[in-house]
This record gives C-alpha cells, structure tokens and sequence, in this order.
C-alpha cells in the first residue's frame, strides 16, 4: 500500500492476480490512476481488464529474470546503493543495444 500511495496522476498499474483486492484497487483509482488487474475467478462484480496491455507485463518479468542471470547484481556485491543502481543501468543499456 505504501508503494502505491505514491502514483503519479494518469498512470497504469500492471499486476498479476494477487493484487486483484478491491482496497487495492480503491487506492489507485483515488489518484486517478488505472489498475489493469486480471479478476480472480472468484470476484463478484465484473472489473474493467485488458489482456492486451497485460501483455506488457510479461516484458518487466522477463527483465528481471535476465537480471537475476547477471551474477553481480543478483549477488549484490556493491556495498553501495549508488554503484548498485549504475550496475543495473549498465545491465539495462546492454539488453537495450542487443
């Protein structure tokens, strides 16, 4: 909750099933945000969803995967945030060129 309380205006939330709460989706509606949410089977009342932004998603997972696979960053041998989040810039301007 504490994540999503700060969403800037107008942005699109993608998540998996889990995060398919009403509260959850209360909270992002309150700053005019959009959760692209799929239901859970179980869900009463019919939400608004789109599988086809939810494709996305998919793309976020697969980097993190990629960079779980770059011993450096998934051991976390920079003591320092700052050298750390130059080593995740380094990873991602690399898959960019590839």
């Amino acid at each position: 909750m504490d994540l999503l309380s700060a969403l800037p205006e107008k942005t699109m939330v993608l998540a998996d099933k889990a995060y398919d709460a009403d509260a959850i989706r209360a909270l992002i509606n309150d700053q005019n945000a959009w959760a692209n949410i799929p239901p859970k089977r179980n869900r009463k009342t019919p939400v608004c969803f789109s599988p086809h932004l939810y494709k996305a998603r998919n793309l976020v997972e697969r980097f993190f995967n990629k960079l779980k696979h770059f011993r450096r960053i998934a051991m976390r041998y920079d003591k320092l945030a700052q050298n750390f989040l130059v080593m995740i810039h380094i990873f991602a301007i690399r898959q960019w060129c590839n």
